[in-house]
């Protein structure tokens, strides 16, 4: 099952945005999520993932300014984003944790302005 993130846009640095994933099935309550990110030229990286229990994890370019959560009676998993940065422009895109091959969506584009 794809796993479609939304809430993209253009935003001006310092600024906010909110994604959005929804999941079906019966599997997302027990499983861990994560978001994950790819800027042109460049590979895709992990940014946070959160487990079914509410534990977080966050990579170093995003901690303090980023926020992963979820509620399991919707399926849905939100990345919260604060203190955008240029170099925080990129395709987001949500998946399980470790990230599923067949899960992978089309993305949320996610564009700073210096």
């Amino acid at each position: 099952v794809q796993l479609q993130a939304s809430g993209g846009g253009l935003v001006q640095a310092g600024g906010s945005l909110r994604l959005s994933c929804a999941a079906s099935g019966s599997i997302f309550s027990i499983s861990a999520m994560g978001w994950y990110r790819q800027a042109p030229g460049k590979q895709c990286e992990f940014v946070a993932t959160i487990t079914f229990g509410g534990l977080t994890n966050y990579a170093d370019s995003v901690k303090g300014r980023f926020t992963i959560s979820r509620d399991n009676a919707k399926d849905t998993v939100y990345l919260q984003m604060n203190g955008l940065k240029p170099e925080d422009s990129a395709v987001y895109y949500c998946n399980y944790s470790p990230p599923r091959g067949n899960s992978w969506g089309q993305g949320t584009l996610v564009t700073v302005s210096s």
